[in-house]
C-alpha cells in the first residue's frame, strides 16, 4: 500500500500549525525553491510538492479530509540531524514579592556520525572598502587577502566581490571562478578613493549574493572596513534586517580602531553574526581564511527563535557563546546563528520574572519554536517545539546551578564588565567607568589572564587622568574578553 505524502513534513510544519504559520511556510519555502530563482536538480520537483501541500492544507475542509486520513497514532518522525539541550540555573522557581532572574543555556549541536557530512557548496561576496583611508600598504593587503581567498574557493563555489566608498563597483560579479587570473587582476586594479558609506557596499554586495541566491548554498557576504559610516546608519540596519529575513548572512571585520564597533554588531546580529576586529593589516588574510573554514564546516546555516514569553516576563539580554561569540538582536524571530560539524551552537539568556508571573503551579516562561535552515536539505524541517518552565515552590532548592551554567556565566561576566565600563564613559561617568575597569583586571587576573588584566589596567589609568578611553583600548578590551568565551567553547566529541 502506497504511503500518502506527509504534506506537514513537505511544508515543514508541525500538525498542530495554525493557518497563518502554514502560510508563512508556504512563502517561505516558495521563495528558496521557486524555479525561477533556483535551478537546482530536483528542486523543481520539491517546489510542486510544496504547492500541493499547500493546496490541501491552507483549506479547512480538505485539511480536515486529509487529517482524518493520517494514521490513529501519529508515527514518529525521523530523527533529526541536529539536536539541543537546556540548562537552567534554578531547578525551581520562587514564589517571591520582587522579580529574580533566570539564565538559560540553550545548546545545539550536530548528531554524531562516522564522518563530517560534505561540505555545504558557497555563495559569497566580499564587500571591500576602498575609502581614502585604506590607501597605500593596507590596501595592498586587503586586495592580497581578497585574492587568497578567491584561491581558497571551490569549484563548486560562486564568489562576487564588491568595492565601495561614496559609491559602489561589482568587481567581479558572482559567477564560478572559471579564469582566476583574470580575477586576481580585477582584484588588483582596485583602486582607494572616497569616503565610506556603507549602505552603498552593503546594498551592492547583497544584491551580487541574491543573483544566485539558493537553498543548496550557504549565502553570505562578507564586509571588511576602516571608518565609520555617517547618516545611512538606519538604512543599513534595514538592509541587514531583510539580508536575515532571506537567508543571507553578513559577517563584518573591522580593520584598526576607527570603524563603529557596536553599530556593525548590530548589523551583523540581524543575521545572527558578529563583527570580528583587526587590529593590524597584516592580520586581514588570517581572519578572512579562518572564516572561509569556518563557513566550510557549516552543517546548519541558521537556528532562528521564534517565541513569546508569557506576561510578567522579560528577556533581558541574550548572547552567543560559540560558534562566533556576539550579543544577539531581539528580532522576531531571533537570529541565533550557524550550527557547525564540529562546534555547538550555544546561547544563554537572562529572563527576569516578576512577582505578577508566578502562579499556584509550574510557570512556563518562554515557548517557541526552533527554526533550522540547512543547504544538505533544501525541503524545509518542521520546527523544534521548545518550552522554558520550572516549578514554582516557596522556598528555594539548595542545589546549585548546572556547571555548564556556571562555566558560561563566568566566561561571559567579565565581557558585560567590559560593556557595562563603555556605557558609563558614553554616559560620562568617569569615576564609575574607572572603578568598573579596575574590577574587570581584577577578575582578569584571578583567572590568569594578565597581558589583558594589564591593558585594562592602562586604561583605567587613562580615564583617570585624560578622562578618556582610547579606540584602540576600547576595541582590544571588548574584542578579547569576547575571545575568552570562544577560546572555552567545546568542539564536538
Amino acid at each position: 500500500m502506497l504511503r500518502s505524502p506527509d504534506y506537514y513534513a513537505i511544508l515543514g510544519v508541525l500538525r498542530d500549525a495554525s493557518q497563518e504559520e502554514i502560510r508563512r511556510a508556504y512563502l517561505d519555502a516558495a521563495r528558496r525553491l521557486h524555479p525561477d530563482k533556483n535551478k537546482a536538480p530536483g528542486e523543481t520537483e520539491i517546489f510542486l510538492e510544496v504547492q500541493q501541500a499547500y493546496e490541501v492544507l491552507s483549506n479547512p475542509k480538505q485539511r480536515k479530509t486529509y487529517d482524518a486520513s493520517l494514521p490513529a497514532k501519529r508515527e514518529e518522525q525521523p530523527s533529526y540531524p541536529i539536536f539541543h539541550q537546556i540548562s537552567f540555573s534554578r531547578a525551581l522557581l520562587v514564589r517571591l514579592k520582587e522579580p529574580q532572574l533566570i539564565y538559560v543555556l540553550l545548546d545545539v549541536r550536530a548528531r554524531k556520525t562516522d564522518a563530517p557530512p560534505p561540505a555545504p557548496p558557497l555563495n559569497i561576496c566580499l564587500v571591500l572598502d576602498r575609502s581614502t583611508s585604506m590607501k597605500d600598504a593596507k590596501m595592498d593587503l586587503l586586495k592580497a587577502a581578497a585574492i587568497q581567498f578567491l584561491r581558497e574557493m571551490r569549484p563548486e563555489d560562486v564568489f562576487s566581490v564588491v568595492s565601495f566608498s561614496d559609491r559602489a563597483e561589482v568587481v567581479i560579479p558572482a559567477s564560478y571562478q572559471k579564469d582566476r587570473h583574470k580575477l586576481e587582476a580585477q582584484i588588483r586594479d582596485i583602486q582607494a578613493s572616497g569616503a565610506t558609506e556603507l549602505f552603498q557596499g552593503l546594498e551592492c554586495g547583497l544584491n551580487e549574493v541574491r543573483r544566485s541566491l539558493g537553498s543548496r548554498y550557504v549565502n553570505h557576504l562578507i564586509l571588511l572596513t576602516d571608518g565609520h559610516t555617517y547618516g545611512d546608519e538606519q538604512a543599513c540596519l534595514d538592509l541587514a534586517q531583510q539580508a536575515g529575513e532571506q537567508g543571507m548572512g553578513i559577517s563584518v571585520m573591522g580593520i584598526g580602531t576607527d570603524w563603529n564597533d557596536i553599530f556593525l554588531d548590530q548589523v551583523a546580529s540581524r543575521t545572527g553574526n558578529t563583527s570580528r576586529y583587526i587590529a593590524r593589516p597584516q592580520d586581514i588574510q588570517k581572519f578572512l581564511t579562518e572564516k572561509f573554514h569556518e563557513l566550510t564546516r557549516v552543517l546548519a546555516e541558521e537556528i532562528t527563535l521564534e517565541f513569546a514569553p508569557s506576561p510578567g516576563v522579560e528577556l533581558n539580554y541574550a548572547f552567543r557563546l560559540q560558534p562566533e561569540a556576539g550579543p544577539l538582536s531581539f528580532g522576531a524571530p531571533m537570529h541565533l546563528g550557524p550550527v557547525l560539524w564540529d562546534t555547538h551552537l550555544s546561547v544563554l539568556f537572562e529572563f527576569l520574572i516578576q512577582p505578577s508571573a508566578i502562579g499556584a503551579g509550574g510557570l512556563c516562561f518562554l515557548e517557541g519554536d526552533l527554526k533550522i535552515t540547512m543547504a544538505a536539505r533544501p525541503a524545509p524541517l518542521p520546527p523544534i517545539r521548545i518550552h522554558f518552565e520550572r516549578e514554582v515552590a516557596d522556598t528555594p532548592d539548595p542545589t546549585p546551578p548546572p556547571s555548564a551554567i556556571l562555566q558560561a556565566l563566568s566566561r561571559l561576566t567579565l565581557y558585560r564588565m567590559q560593556e557595562k565600563a563603555r556605557a558609563e564613559m558614553g554616559a560620562g561617568e568617569v569615576e564609575k567607568a574607572t572603578l568598573s575597569l579596575k574590577n574587570l583586571a581584577v577578575h582578569l587576573l584571578s583567572q590568569g589572564h594578565q597581558e589583558l588584566a594589564k591593558t585594562v589596567m592602562l586604561e583605567a589609568e587613562n580615564i583617570q587622568h585624560k578622562r578618556s578611553i582610547s579606540l584602540e583600548g576600547e576595541k582590544e578590551i571588548k574584542y578579547a574578553t569576547r575571545a575568552l568565551l570562544m577560546n572555552q567553547g567545546d568542539r564536538v566529541e
